[in-house]
C-alpha cells in the first residue's frame, strides 16, 4: 500500500495522510506575492510622506494602469480553470499549470517594483503590461491550485483538512509577507527605503515560486484524482453555476468580504504610521498580533465547522469583523492610537475563518454536489469563477482606494481619506453578511 494513504473511507475511497495535506497546503505560497501586491503596490507609487519614497505616478493614472491589468485578468481566470479541468496529462490536470506559472509570476512581482521614472505615460504603459502578466500568471497557479482540493480530496473531511491546511500555510506565508518587510527593508536597505523594499521584494518573491514547486514534486495528482468526464462545454460549465443558488450567494458573499478586506489590507500601513505614529518597524508587531491571534483560532474553526456547518460560524465571524472595523474607524479621534494593536489583534479571530478557512472549503463542498449531480469534472472553471470574483474584487478596491486616500488634498494621503477607505470596507462587510445569511450549507 502507498505510505501517503492512511486509511480507507466508504467504497474504496482513500483518506489522504497529513504528508500529502501538508504538502498540498505549502503551494498556497503564491500567498505571499498576494500580500505583496495588496500592501505594497500602493505604498510604493503613492508613498506617505513619512516613508522616505517619492510619489511615481499621479494616482488616477495608477488606478487606470491597474484597472486594464483586472480587465484582462477577468479574461484569464474562467478560462485558465476550463482548460485545466480538460486537461490530462502522467502528471495531473492541475501540477502542470502550477508547475509553469510559479517562476514567471514571481518575475512579475519584482518587476512591479522597477518602473521607468520621470514619464507618467511610460510608467502608466510599464505598470499596465506589468500588471497584467501578474495576473495571468497569478490565475494560472492558484485556480487550478485550489481545483486540487475537490479534485483529490475524496469527502468532506478530506476537503476541509486540505482547506485547513492550505489556510494555516496562507497564514503563514501572509504572515511572512506582512511581519517580516519592516525588518528586511532595513535589512537590505540600510536607510535606503528604495533599495530595501527590493531587496525584500526579491527575496519573498523566490520563496513564493518554491514553495508551488514543492506541492507540484510533492504531491501526486495522479494517484488520488478521479478522471472523470472532462468532456464539458464552456458554455455548460457557466450554465451549471449560474443556476445554482447556493453558489451564487457565496460568490457575491465572498466578492464583497474581499472587497472589504483589501482595502483593510491595503491601509494597515497608513494606520500603524499616520494614524497610530509609529515607525515601519511596528508594522511588524501589528501584523504579527493579527495573524498570530488567527492561527490560534483555525483548530477550533476546523472543529465548530464540522459540528455546526460552515454558515452559521461564517455569520460569527462577519458580525465580528464589523464590529471591530467600526472600532477602527474611530482609532485616534475618541480611541487611543495605542488601543490599534488590540484591534488588530482582536481581527485575526474572525479573519481565521472569513479569509482563510471558508472560501476553499465552503466552494469544495458546492463543487463536488454540483459535479456529482452532473457528472462531469468542472472544479477548474469553478474555482477560476472564484478567481474572477477575487479579482473583481481587488479590482474594484484598487480603483477606489487611490482616490479615497487623497480625500481632502487631492495628492497626498490623508487622515480622513484613511478614515473614508475604513468605511467603505465596512459598508462591502455589511453586504457580504447578507450574502452569507442567504447561503445553506
Amino acid at each position: 500500500m502507498d505510505n501517503s494513504v492512511v486509511g480507507l473511507k466508504g467504497e474504496g475511497k482513500v483518506t489522504l495522510s497529513k504528508r500529502v495535506q501538508i504538502l498540498y497546503g505549502i503551494g498556497v505560497s503564491y500567498a505571499i506575492v498576494d500580500q505583496i501586491f495588496a500592501q505594497w503596490i500602493l505604498y510604493f507609487y503613492l508613498p506617505p510622506e513619512s516613508s522616505g519614497l517619492k510619489p511615481i505616478i499621479a494616482p488616477v493614472l495608477l488606478s487606470a494602469a491597474l484597472a486594464i491589468s483586472r480587465i484582462v485578468d477577468v479574461v484569464t481566470d474562467p478560462l485558465v480553470g476550463y482548460f485545466s479541468d480538460r486537461t490530462n496529462t502522467r502528471w495531473g490536470r492541475r501540477n502542470p499549470y502550477i508547475a509553469v506559472g510559479s517562476l514567471p509570476l514571481a518575475l512579475a512581482t519584482v518587476a512591479f517594483f522597477y518602473p521607468p521614472v520621470g514619464n507618467d505615460m511610460k510608467t502608466f504603459i510599464y505598470l499596465a503590461v506589468i500588471g497584467s502578466l501578474f495576473f495571468t500568471f497569478y490565475t494560472v497557479v492558484s485556480a487550478p491550485y485550489n481545483a486540487l482540493i475537490p479534485e483529490i480530496g475524496s469527502d468532506r473531511d478530506d476537503r476541509l483538512n486540505l482547506s485547513t491546511w492550505q489556510s494555516v500555510f496562507r497564514l503563514i506565508f501572509t504572515a511572512m509577507a506582512m511581519v517580516l518587510p519592516g525588518v528586511l527593508i532595513d535589512l537590505f536597505g540600510k536607510g535606503d527605503s528604495l533599495m530595501g523594499i527590493r531587496g525584500m521584494v526579491i527575496l519573498l518573491s523566490a520563496i513564493s515560486c518554491i514553495g508551488g514547486y514543492i506541492t507540484v514534486i510533492g504531491v501526486n495528482e495522479k494517484k488520488y484524482s478521479n478522471p472523470g468526464n472532462t468532456e464539458i462545454n464552456f458554455k455548460e460549465s457557466v450554465k451549471y453555476m449560474l443556476k445554482d443558488g447556493p453558489m451564487l450567494n457565496y460568490l457575491f458573499g465572498l466578492l464583497f468580504f474581499f472587497i472589504g478586506f483589501n482595502g483593510l489590507r491595503a491601509i494597515m500601513n497608513y494606520y500603524i504610521e499616520d494614524i497610530m505614529g509609529y515607525g515601519k518597524t511596528a508594522i511588524t508587531l501589528a501584523s504579527g498580533l493579527l495573524f498570530g491571534t488567527s492561527a490560534l483560532c483555525f483548530y477550533p474553526t476546523n472543529i465548530l465547522s464540522k459540528k455546526y456547518g460552515y454558515r452559521k460560524i461564517m455569520l460569527y465571524c462577519m458580525s465580528s469583523i464589523i464590529i471591530f472595523s467600526l472600532l477602527l474607524s474611530f482609532l485616534g479621534r475618541g480611541i487611543p492610537a495605542k488601543y490599534g494593536f488590540v484591534l488588530f489583534a482582536l481581527m485575526g479571530i474572525p479573519v481565521a475563518g472569513a479569509a482563510f478557512i471558508f472560501p476553499p472549503a465552503m466552494l469544495s463542498e458546492v463543487v463536488s454536489r454540483l459535479t456529482l449531480e452532473n457528472g462531469k469534472r468542472i472544479e477548474g472553471i469553478c474555482f477560476g469563477i472564484q478567481g474572477f470574483f477575487l479579482k473583481l474584487a481587488f479590482f474594484i478596491s484598487i480603483v477606489i482606494m487611490p482616490v479615497m486616500l487623497v480625500a481632502g488634498d487631492g495628492k497626498l494621503v490623508t487622515k480622513l481619506g484613511i478614515y473614508r477607505t475604513t468605511m467603505f470596507s465596512i459598508a462591502n462587510f455589511i453586504i457580504a453578511l447578507y450574502f452569507y445569511y442567504k447561503y445553506r450549507d
